[in-house]
């Protein structure tokens, strides 16, 4: 169906009020504070028919109406015009650009941190993964008679280690020429390439070395599945407690349980781990806990390659402009931070 004008005029007031105020909306409110001139009768018939539409809901018997999970998803497809950041949360995250963080985990800790600060809602950061990436280069040495450290570095300056525990001794000079062999036949490759089919065609062609080089492979394929799994951080799970909607005690637990399954968590956000921003709202959620909430995404790159996500959820009725905004500034600004701790 096509919404004329004014239909979509009432309905975008009716969006905006109840974001604002949390009540429902009725027809003298819109008419009173949106200067749509049109009289309440006539603004009673267009949400009655918005109503049937299945754009709005009555909540409860009186006469005001709130959007429903379709409403939000044209508001935001069509409607909401994006705010410019505001300067006070410029400054913010231009205060964290400023600091000297060295480690990527504690990173991580502070942009959720912050972004939950910024919005009041509850924020979550994924850390880079590896496997985004490709490998720029591999390094093994000798830790001790029975050990071997290998370094894996990717070409966002993402770097793992692993201690392999060897049955025969290797020295440097086997080591460097190992080395040698597999940054040939594996430099860049992105990291989901280096899979076991590849391993395994490794350790037939270099078999000359096969005692050293198998566990060393073994350990190649380990060590890129354990750095597959992002880490997740999460700040301000406690702000859903803020909103009405969530006053049902059985209804923010069910949210906060969730919250707390760091798999499920990794399993959203690499739903949304794709270019720009992405939105679900309310029912679009595949995970039933979290249908009454927004869920607002946006990844992150480095080197140009998408690696991570950051996002923030809320209740339905979220300030979109708002979050939209400010994930799409923090977003453009995460290499930089990323790369103040990559380049050292």
């Amino acid at each position: 169906m096509n919404l004329d004008d004014r239909k979509i005029k009432i309905l975008n007031a009716i969006i905006k009020d109840y974001i604002s105020t949390g009540e429902p909306v009725g027809s003298r409110t819109i008419s009173k504070k949106y200067e749509l001139g049109v009289s309440s009768a006539t603004i009673r018939n267009e949400m009655s028919d918005l109503e049937e539409w299945g754009f709005i809901i009555q909540p409860h018997t009186s006469a005001g109406r709130i959007p429903s999970d379709k409403g939000y998803r044209l508001y935001v497809d069509q409607l909401m015009k994006i705010e410019t950041i505001n300067e006070s949360s410029i400054k913010m995250i231009e205060y964290l650009l400023k600091q000297k963080i060295d480690q990527i985990d504690l990173l991580m800790k502070e942009v959720a941190k912050l972004l939950s600060l910024i919005t009041n809602y509850t924020s979550m950061v994924s850390t880079p993964q590896i496997q985004k990436t490709r490998l720029k280069h591999l390094q093994l040495i000798p830790l001790d008679d029975k050990s071997v450290v290998l370094i894996i570095v990717t070409d966002a300056n993402l770097v793992t280690d692993n201690v392999i525990k060897m049955d025969v001794k290797a020295d440097q000079e086997t080591l460097n020429k190992l080395s040698a062999m597999l940054n040939e036949s594996l430099k860049g490759l992105n990291i989901e390439q280096i899979n076991l089919p590849l391993i395994q065609e490794l350790k037939i062609k270099m078999g000359v070395y096969g005692e050293i080089v198998n566990p060393i492979l073994d350990a190649i394929d380990k060590t890129i599945k354990t750095s597959s799994t992002p880490d997740i951080y999460l700040s301000g799970s406690m702000n859903i407690l803020n909103f009405p909607e969530f006053s049902d005690i059985e209804k923010a637990k069910q949210l906060f349980y969730t919250l707390e399954e760091k798999d499920l968590l990794v399993s959203i956000l690499s739903k949304h781990n794709s270019n720009g921003i992405k939105i679900t709202i309310g029912c679009e959620n595949e995970i039933d806990e979290i249908k009454n909430c927004s869920l607002i995404t946006a990844s992150y790159t480095i080197g140009g390659r998408s690696v991570g996500t950051i996002g923030i959820i809320g209740p339905t009725r979220m300030q979109y402009e708002k979050v939209v905004s400010l994930l799409s500034y923090m977003s453009n600004n995460m290499d930089k931070l990323l790369n103040k701790i990559l380049d050292g």
